[in-house]
């Protein structure tokens, strides 16, 4: 009976009777195939040509075969995205990617059998698993911060732990369950909730929003809690929009250089005995009314009058 090969790892498998006087050589050598299947390391290199096939030799030593590929070279010149063929067998490949890429999101090497849509080979290492038609990902390589999932870096993304929450996922909503520190200045562009006690050590800064001059001046409660606004006319103080209970603040109430200009109030603002506060109208006066929101609809307010010294 004549000598055969093996389906996935193409080792052979001699017939009854056949090589008489080498069998042990040709054991020997699948010894030494076998260990190439399990641990040997081979160096692809690749740039020159849009598919690269990997060898694929029955009875004898390829590149396919290896346990541990290395892709090297460089991508985005001659071609963009380059294509490793591998046999259309099941086989796990543990591959190194240290190709060199242009910055172009076309710029790829995709693993793949022939005929078949493959995956991206990320830059770093990963593993990677064919089931002789398909090929997977099993690990995602290091070297993508997209893949981590924990911000941008411009090196590799570092491991954590479920104990280690140093690096908070930014995509999804999150709990932190533990004390924090944070010993550099922290930016938040959208609103924040505190639920909880609220303990400041420092100062705590409010900016001051100028509000537009108008016959009607418009206030929204959620840009900011202190207000200025210069009056070039008479002028009407309109109902904030977005107030919510318990939001305290203050206006900044200046004269022009005329002055003379007065001030009234929507029906939402509430004053001490129902008095509605005149403003100084001096030239260049300042005024200052202080606000306490007692609903949506309701602002009660006092004006100190007449900064000057």
């Amino acid at each position: 009976m004549a000598s055969t090969y093996t389906t996935n790892l193409r080792l052979t498998k001699q017939g009854d009777g056949d090589n008489p006087n080498t069998w042990g050589e040709v054991l020997n050598n699948v010894i030494s195939l076998v260990d190439q299947a399990v641990a040997s390391y081979t160096t692809v290199s690749i740039g020159s040509a849009a598919t690269v096939t990997l060898t694929e030799n029955q009875g004898s030593g390829d590149q396919s075969r290896s346990a541990i590929l290395e892709f090297k070279g460089s991508i985005g010149t001659a071609a963009t995205s380059i294509f490793v063929l591998i046999p259309n067998t099941p086989k796990t490949y543990a591959i190194r990617n240290v190709v060199s890429a242009n910055t172009t999101a076309s710029d790829a090497v995709i693993l793949r059998v022939a005929g078949n849509t493959g995956v991206t080979v990320g830059s770093g290492s990963g593993y990677y698993i064919t089931n002789g038609t398909s090929v997977f990902s099993v690990a995602a390589p290091t070297g993508t911060a997209a893949t981590r999932n924990v911000g941008v870096c411009a090196t590799e993304i570092p491991d954590t732990s479920l104990a280690d929450i140093r690096y908070v996922p930014t995509s999804v909503s999150s709990t932190i369950v533990a004390e924090k520190t944070f010993t550099a200045s922290v930016v938040f562009t959208s609103a924040v909730r505190m639920e909880g006690l609220v303990s400041l050590s420092g100062a705590v800064k409010s900016h001051i929003t100028t509000l537009t001059d108008a016959a009607t001046v418009a206030l929204d409660f959620n840009t900011a809690n202190m207000f200025m606004v210069t009056l070039g006319g008479n002028r009407t103080l309109a109902a904030p929009s977005n107030a919510t209970a318990g939001q305290v603040g203050s206006i900044y109430v200046v004269q022009d250089g005329t002055g003379s200009r007065t001030l009234s109030y929507n029906a939402a603002w509430r004053f001490p005995a129902g008095s509605v506060p005149v403003a100084t109208t001096d030239a260049s006066a300042v005024d200052l009314v202080v606000f306490n929101t007692r609903s949506a609809t309701t602002i009660d307010a006092v004006m100190l009058k007449n900064f000057t010294r």
